[in-house]
């Protein structure tokens, strides 16, 4: 059998050990590897994982869930709804920040680097953790989404009292993969333009959080990003 040792923080890598030796994971590298070799591909393969390096598995308290990673130039770097420091930010992470605002008066950051959410716990998950540059969706159903699933799951068997935020339609279709009695979902409509007035604005989702978090006996999350 092919091993696979990614780099990926110690708690992740133990809790998903099984999850790298399945026939999918090992056709999803292989994948991987041609797309390398025929495209750019985003992020950065050292970035591919980044939301378990900065959110630890023992340290994960919120998990929010994204579809797919961004597919312009130097937009992605592994934390869903992030870009790097200077980099514009995109029209749904613009949205987020407006509701923060709302919700907690919080005024928007200059830059859209959520690495402080991911710092405190604040899990940044994309369903696919790829994509090939300029072709959004086109890393969906390779395999990725096998293993995110199974991420959520390992989360909700393991874990005690996490906050789920599920934004749109293809982050609540997961909430059958959480035990709904040992953990919080919040669910709103998702941040894009196409959908921010159906129910994101309004969610309040930054406050009722930490209302959850504070009430599960852990440190509410510091939103501020200024």
């Amino acid at each position: 059998m092919t091993q696979i040792n990614p780099k990926i923080e110690a708690g992740w890598l133990e809790a998903l050990r099984d999850e790298f030796q399945q026939d999918y994971f090992i056709l999803l590298k292989q994948f991987l590897l041609e797309e390398k070799r025929l495209y750019k591909i985003y992020p950065p393969g050292d970035r591919i994982f980044a939301a378990f390096d900065f959110t630890p598995f023992d340290k994960v308290k919120v998990v929010l869930l994204g579809q797919d990673p961004y597919h312009g130039e130097g937009q992605a770097h592994g934390l869903c709804f992030s870009v790097p420091q200077g980099v514009r930010q995109p029209p749904s992470l613009v949205n987020i920040f407006q509701e923060l605002q709302n919700d907690l008066g919080i005024t928007p950051p200059a830059h859209g680097n959520l690495e402080k959410w991911a710092q405190q716990g604040v899990l940044l998950l994309n369903a696919t953790l790829t994509v090939r540059a300029n072709m959004a969706g086109s890393h969906q159903k390779k395999g990725w989404e096998n293993f995110t699933d199974a991420v959520i799951r390992t989360l909700s068997e393991q874990k005690e009292h996490l906050v789920f935020l599920l934004w749109g339609n293809y982050a609540q279709a997961k909430e059958e993969l959480i035990d709904t009695s040992r953990h919080a979902v919040l669910k709103s409509a998702h941040p894009s333009p196409f959908s921010v007035y159906r129910g994101f604005y309004g969610c309040r989702h930054f406050s009722k959080t930490n209302e959850l978090l504070t009430g599960f006996g852990k440190t509410p999350i510091d939103w501020n990003l200024s």
